[in-house]
C-alpha cells in the first residue's frame, strides 16, 4: 500500500481528505489525516461570537464527523516532518512514512511577537477574536463594557481573512447603535496598510463606509509595542493610539512544526508554487490553505478553490503527468458592514474586486462591491454551506474554481 498523509484536519485538510477518498483507489492508497484537536471550529464564526450573533455550539463540531469512513484520523501531536526521509515523526516517537504529503496546518496568532501585547491586560482590555477562546472572552467583555475608546488593530500582513478586522469595526458600530450607546464609543481602525484594504477599489468602498459610520482610520501603523500601563499602542515612529478596549489581530504565523522541520519561511509558511500548490523544495509535498506562502487571501473560499485544483494535481502527480498551473488566487468573500448588510468581493492574483453581479452576469442575485441585505443573508447562509457542502468537498453550484470576468465592470 502507498500512503498519503494530510497534516491538519481544519478546513483545507478535511476537504482534501474527502476529495481524495473519492478519487484514489483505496486498494492502492491509504489516506491518513493527522490533527491533535478533536474539535473542528468554524473559524468565520469567530467574528460573530463576540456580538452574541452566534453561540459556541454554532461553530464547534467533532472533527471525526467530517472525515470520511476509510480515512484514518490520527488524533495526536506532530513533532516534525523529515522530508528527506518522507517521514512524519509524532510527538510520542511514532514514525509515519508517506509517499505523498499534504500540509494543511493553517495559521495561528502569535501575540508574543509584539512587546507587551500578551501582557497583564491580555483578555482584560486587550483581546483577539482569531481564536475561539479569544472571541469568547471578548464576548463576555462586550456584554458589560460601558464604552470608551475601542481600537481595532492589525499587527501585520498576511493574516487569515484580511477583511475580518474591518468587518469587526463595522459590526461593533452596529452593535453599539443597537445597544443605544454608540455615542459613548469612539472607534478607531488601525492598520499597517496605506488604506482600508489591500486592493484600491475595495479600499475606496470601505473607506466610504468608515467615514459614514464615523470610524477613524490610522493607516501605515507599524506597531512596536502595547503599553499596558498607559493603555496605548505605539508604532516605530513614536505615534501613539490610546485605547480602553483593544481588539487586535496579532501576527499570523504558520505552525511551529514547520519551523522545527526546516520547511517554513520567516513566518513558518511553506514556500509553494502559486499555480500548482506543490512545495518548491519537495516534489511529493503539496501545501494548501493558510499554511502556504502564496500571495492569495488566507480564507476558506480560497482553500475550497485550491482543493479542486490540488485534487487534480495529486492525481496527475501519481500518474507521472505534468501538473497544471491552474490556481489563479481566486477569492470570494462576504464583508459584513453592519445593520444587516454586507458587501461581496470576488478577485484573484491579477484582478482586484470591482462592481458587478455574482454568480450570474447581469442577473446576480448578489451584487459585487455594493452593500445589500442579500449579501448579508449569503454570509449567514455560508455557515450551512460550510458544514454541509464545503467540508465534504462538494462543488458549489454556479461558482467556478477560477475567477470569471463576465458580470464584472472592469475599466
Amino acid at each position: 500500500m502507498k500512503r498519503l498523509v494530510i497534516l491538519g484536519a481544519g478546513t483545507a485538510g478535511t476537504m482534501m481528505a474527502n476529495h481524495l477518498h473519492r478519487e484514489l483507489d483505496d486498494k492502492i492508497w491509504e489516506i491518513d489525516v493527522v490533527d491533535e484537536s478533536v474539535n473542528h471550529y468554524y473559524q468565520p464564526g469567530y467574528l460573530f461570537l463576540p456580538f452574541d450573533i452566534y453561540k459556541p455550539e454554532d461553530i464547534i463540531k467533532p472533527v471525526r464527523q467530517f472525515i470520511p469512513k476509510g480515512v484514518n484520523l490520527i488524533n495526536d501531536s506532530i513533532d516534525k516532518v523529515i522530508p528527506n526521509e518522507n517521514m512524519v515523526r509524532m510527538a510520542n516517537g511514532d514514525q509515519l512514512h508517506y509517499d505523498i504529503l499534504i500540509i494543511a496546518t493553517g495559521a495561528k496568532i502569535a501575540p508574543e511577537e509584539v512587546e507587551g501585547m500578551k501582557g497583564r491586560e491580555w483578555q482584560r482590555s486587550v483581546f483577539d477574536f482569531y481564536t475561539f477562546d479569544g472571541a469568547l472572552a471578548l464576548r463576555n467583555k462586550l456584554r458589560f463594557w460601558e464604552g470608551g475608546k475601542l481600537v481595532v488593530h492589525i499587527t501585520e500582513m498576511p493574516i487569515k481573512c484580511p477583511v475580518a478586522p474591518i468587518e469587526f469595526a463595522f459590526l461593533a458600530d452596529s452593535f453599539f447603535k443597537h445597544k443605544k450607546m454608540r455615542d459613548k464609543v469612539e472607534i478607531t481602525y488601525v492598520t499597517p496598510l496605506s488604506g482600508a484594504f489591500t486592493k484600491p477599489k475595495a479600499t475606496a468602498a470601505l473607506q466610504h463606509l468608515l467615514d459614514e459610520k464615523e470610524i477613524r482610520i490610522e493607516s501605515d501603523f507599524a506597531i512596536a509595542e502595547v503599553n499596558n500601563d498607559t493603555k496605548t499602542i505605539i508604532d516605530y515612529g513614536g505615534r501613539e493610539v490610546p485605547f480602553d478596549l483593544l481588539v487586535t489581530v496579532p501576527t499570523n504565523k504558520g505552525d511551529e512544526l514547520l519551523a522545527r522541520s526546516g520547511m517554513g519561511d520567516d513566518l513558518n509558511f511553506v514556500p509553494t508554487n502559486k499555480g500548482t500548490l506543490q512545495s518548491k523544495e519537495y516534489a511529493n509535498v503539496f501545501v494548501i490553505g493558510d499554511a502556504s506562502n502564496i500571495p492569495a487571501s488566507k480564507a476558506g473560499s480560497v482553500a475550497h478553490f485550491e482543493a479542486e485544483v490540488l485534487t487534480e494535481n495529486i492525481q496527475r502527480f501519481i500518474q507521472g503527468d505534468a501538473l497544471k498551473e491552474e490556481f489563479d488566487g481566486h477569492a470570494n468573500c462576504f464583508v459584513e458592514t453592519g445593520n444587516g448588510k454586507a458587501l461581496l468581493i470576488d478577485f484573484n492574483y491579477t484582478h482586484e474586486p470591482v462592481e458587478g453581479t455574482f454568480p450570474f452576469p447581469g442577473v446576480g442575485p448578489l451584487s459585487l462591491l455594493k452593500e445589500s441585505r442579500m449579501n448579508h443573508m449569503g454570509k449567514l447562509a455560508f455557515r450551512w454551506i460550510y458544514w454541509n457542502m464545503l467540508l465534504k468537498g462538494t462543488h458549489l453550484p454556479f461558482v467556478s474554481t477560477t475567477m470569471q470576468e463576465s458580470g464584472k465592470h472592469f475599466e
